[in-house]
C-alpha cells in the first residue's frame, strides 16, 4: 500500500477514536458519575476510589494506565499499544475538561435513567474506538496480556473483570440497588457496543432453490443491481441436479428480494440468514 494511503487510513482511525472518546467522557461524567453508578473497567475502579477517598478519577485512571502500559509494552509491543496510548492520554484530558463543564447533574431526579443514557453514550463511544482498532486501556490491557498466555476469550475476560468491579461497589455504598443499576448500565453499554459495531453492518444471505434460477438471477442482477452466484446441487430425494442461487444483500433490500422472487416463481424455496459483516464492493470496505 502506498505511503500516502497508509497516512490517510490512520488519520481517519484517530479521528474516529477521538469522537468515540468524547462520547465516552460526556456519558461518564455527565450522566453516570452524578448517579453514583460504577461502570466496569479501570474507569469503574477509578470511580470507586473517587467515591471512597475523593481522589479525582482522571488521576487514578491515568497513572494506573501508565503502570499497565509499561508492563504491557514489553509483552505486547509498541504496535499493539500505539492507539491505546493515544486513547489513554486523550481520554484523561477529556475527562478533566468534562469535570469542569458538567459541575451539576444533568438528570438529578432520575439516577437510573441518567445511568441508562450514560451507558448508551459510553457504549457508542467505546464501539467507535473499537471499530478503529483502538482501546481505552485499563482492563483491556490486563485481559490482552492474560489472553496471550492463557486460553481465555477476550469477551469472557472483560465480562468477568467488569462484574467483579461492579460487585465491589457494595463495600463503598453498602447498597444492593447500586449494584443492580450498575449491571443494567453495563447491559445497556454492551448492547449499544454490539449495535454500533455490528447492527448497522448486518446484511442478509439468500439461498434460492428454483427451476427458474436463470430468470431469478438475471432479475437480481438488473433490477436489484446485486451480484449473485450459481451453485451446483443435487436433490437427495429425487437425485436430480439443481442450481442454487446465492445472494448477499443489505438487510433493507430483503422485502424487495422476496417480492422479486415471488413475482417470478411463487413455488421457489428460499433460505434467509443474517450475516454480521460483508466486505467488498457494494458493502463495507475491507479493514485491517
Amino acid at each position: 500500500m502506498p505511503r500516502r494511503y497508509l497516512k490517510d487510513f490512520y488519520w481517519k482511525d484517530y479521528l474516529l477514536i477521538t469522537v468515540g472518546l468524547v462520547l465516552y467522557a460526556v456519558g461518564l461524567i455527565g450522566f453516570i458519575k452524578p448517579g453514583g453508578i460504577v461502570t466496569g473497567g479501570l474507569t469503574g475502579i477509578a470511580l470507586l476510589i473517587e467515591y471512597s477517598t475523593g481522589l479525582p478519577l482522571q488521576y487514578v485512571y491515568f497513572f494506573t494506565n501508565c503502570a499497565l502500559l509499561l508492563v504491557a509494552l514489553k509483552i505486547l509491543g509498541i504496535k499493539f499499544l500505539a492507539k491505546t496510548i493515544y486513547g489513554v492520554v486523550v481520554l484523561t484530558a477529556l475527562i478533566t475538561i468534562a469535570q469542569l463543564i458538567f459541575k451539576e447533574p444533568l438528570m438529578a431526579s432520575e439516577p437510573t435513567l441518567s445511568g441508562v443514557v450514560g451507558g448508551m453514550m459510553c457504549g457508542a463511544g467505546i464501539a467507535l474506538v473499537f471499530s478503529a482498532n483502538g482501546s481505552t486501556g485499563g482492563t483491556d490491557i490486563v485481559v490482552a496480556i492474560i489472553n496471550k498466555y492463557k486460553n481465555i476469550s477476550f469477551g469472557r475476560g472483560m465480562l468477568l473483570c467488569d462484574f467483579t468491579i461492579i460487585c465491589c461497589s457494595y463495600f463503598v455504598f453498602h447498597d444492593y440497588q447500586k449494584i443492580i443499576i450498575a449491571l443494567i448500565v453495563m447491559g445497556v453499554m454492551t448492547y449499544t457496543i454490539d449495535m454500533v459495531i455490528n447492527g448497522f453492518r448486518q446484511s442478509v444471505q439468500f439461498f434460492i432453490f428454483s427451476d427458474k434460477y436463470e430468470t431469478i438471477a438475471k432479475a437480481i442482477n438488473f433490477e436489484l443491481h446485486r451480484g449473485c452466484t450459481l451453485l451446483d446441487g443435487t436433490g437427495a430425494y429425487t437425485g436430480k441436479p439443481i442450481k442454487v442461487v446465492v445472494v448477499l444483500a443489505k438487510r433493507s433490500e430483503s422485502i424487495q428480494m422476496f417480492r422479486l422472487i415471488q413475482k417470478i416463481d411463487e413455488k421457489a424455496f428460499i433460505s434467509q440468514t443474517t450475516v454480521r459483516g460483508v466486505y467488498g464492493e457494494g458493502f463495507d470496505k475491507i479493514r485491517s
